[in-house]
């Protein structure tokens, strides 16, 4: 068996990892690169494999830097199945056409104006490609063995992270790899904490929060200051927000302020992501991935005013009195958001408040670190508005949480590898594991290949 690290190495984004045994050659995940222009590269830059020849792709969850490349590996040629949970394809049916759409309109948009550095901007794929990808999806149920490929076997058990994110092992019957994909936290307010680690005899970890720990003081009293502060100079708070996960904890947390009253009842919040709605509905089919029973479900999916139409969402900016907009997507690498940074990131009274990790190279990274000017649609926007960021609602498992589920584990594996996080992120997790645990641990290099 051998492993190719071809993603989320150096980087939180394009995870991919090629698994080839005696009789299979499967992937698991198969994301977009984001953030720094010679990340996004490669994802023009083709894949150092055939994709006709894979056997199978295996998704751990449904975020696009874990699946937002399969519309075009199944262009390249990919005739395989796609298998992941019930929730990760239900949430895959939104989240791959929009990223087609999206894709085509910022090509036609920047053919328009002739901001594109190529005399023709092209879409790395369409909205078609992604509704034929979707035809290869198959659905697993968890705490179950399935068959992936020839003599290749998969266990998909409980992430927390966002709805169907998925722990995955593999094993051929002589040794088995288990892949953490973005892992959740045990004391998530909405998802379901992360189902045990299991015995294994090589591990692929995350290491997003590699070197950091998560301020344990309520994240809600954080939020709900610069929200009221805000308010109360009449300004606009911007939240951009991944529709998928992040923009349903953000509106679960409206209506847990709205109700102690920590901000007022009256300020009107926004959930501008039509991507974003469809989503919230899905909470309901799939009770089994969160906590909320139906009330809170409920309370959560009307703690905001929905956003469906270009027009209702030109007219947001037009209005320039207290609110609250949760627009994707979460890094402000686009989407909706990136028209209602450019409406108020230049006055003082409005604050842009992240609520998550921000990868180098993205809008968000560069305005916590204090950008004064940032470019959208190929202008530059002056930024005089407030920054704040509210670290501790993450998703992601801190560094003592990746350390405790690893720690649970009696027997250690023979080799832990250290994936999706920043250098520095990867590399102190890597010596917490040496140190803390005694295990034999490698942070991979990009296209590395390892014998298992």
């Amino acid at each position: 068996m051998r492993i190719q690290f071809l993603g989320g190495t150096g980087t939180v984004t394009g995870s991919k990892y090629l698994l080839t045994t005696e009789h299979a050659r499967i992937l698991v995940d198969c994301g977009l690169f984001q953030g720094y222009k010679q990340l996004r590269l490669r994802n023009w830059a083709g894949l150092p494999f055939d994709p006709a020849g894979l056997d199978a792709v295996v998704l751990t969850h449904a975020h696009l830097d874990h699946s937002g490349y399969l519309p075009l590996l199944v262009k390249s040629g990919f005739r395989g199945k796609i298998l992941c949970s019930e929730a990760t394809y239900d949430l895959c049916k939104i989240l791959l056409p929009d990223s087609g759409h999206l894709q085509e309109e910022d090509a036609a948009a920047a053919n328009r104006h002739g901001y594109s550095e190529h005399r023709l901007a092209m879409p790395l794929y369409t909205e078609e490609d992604a509704r034929v990808a979707l035809r290869q999806f198959v659905t697993v149920g968890f705490d179950r063995r399935v068959e992936v490929a020839p003599g290749l076997g998969a266990v998909f058990s409980r992430a927390g992270h966002i709805l169907g994110a998925a722990i995955v092992a593999l094993d051929d019957g002589h040794r088995r790899i288990t892949f953490s994909g973005d892992l959740g936290r045990a004391n998530d307010p909405v998802m379901v904490a992360p189902a045990p680690l299991a015995p294994t005899d090589y591990l692929v970890v995350e290491s997003t929060y590699g070197n950091r720990v998560h301020d344990t003081a309520d994240p809600l009293l954080a939020m709900a200051s610069v929200i009221r502060d805000t308010a109360a100079r009449g300004g606009v708070v911007v939240i951009p927000a991944f529709a998928v996960g992040r923009a349903q904890g953000l509106m679960y947390a409206m209506y847990q302020m709205k109700a102690s009253g920590a901000i007022p009842a009256y300020l009107p919040v926004f959930l501008d992501s039509p991507m974003a709605r469809d989503a919230t509905a899905i909470y309901g089919k799939h009770r089994a991935d969160h906590r909320l029973d139906p009330a809170a479900c409920q309370a959560m999916c009307q703690a905001a005013t929905i956003i469906n139409t270009v027009e209702e969402s030109k007219q947001l900016d037009a209005r320039n009195a207290p609110k609250v907009i949760i627009s994707a997507s979460g890094m402000a690498t686009g989407g909706r958001v990136l028209h209602h940074l450019k409406a108020f990131a230049g006055d003082p009274r409005n604050t842009i408040l992240f609520a998550g990790f921000q990868a180098g190279g993205t809008r968000g990274a560069a305005l916590i670190d204090g950008a004064d000017e940032i470019r959208i649609h190929g202008q530059q926007v002056r930024v005089r508005a407030q920054v704040a960021h509210v670290d501790n609602l993450s998703a992601h498992a801190d560094s003592n949480e990746l350390m405790g589920w690893m720690s649970a584990l009696g027997r250690a594996p023979r080799r832990t590898f250290i994936t999706h996080g920043e250098p520095a992120a990867s590399e102190a997790l890597r010596a917490r594991i040496k140190h803390e645990l005694g295990w034999d641990c490698l942070v991979p290099e990009h296209l590395q290949t390892v014998a298992l």
